[in-house]
């Protein structure tokens, strides 16, 4: 009965493995905080100059 249960044990696991490599999970990929920082400080940097380059009343 032992050996039984093991070899199932193991032909089980296997098949798990198998089948979480076919199907991949739609989550996206996490983003650290820090990294999510360093984006919006890159987006604040890009949106930045092109407005201080407009034409401005100012002048």
């Amino acid at each position: 009965m032992n050996r039984k249960k093991k070899i199932n044990q193991e032909l089980k696991k296997r098949q798990k493995q198998a089948n979480a490599k076919v199907h991949h999970s739609n989550k996206p990929k996490y983003i650290s905080k820090a990294e999510r920082e360093k984006m919006a400080l890159e987006q604040q940097q890009l949106q930045t100059p092109a407005d201080e380059l407009s034409p401005t009343a100012d002048s």
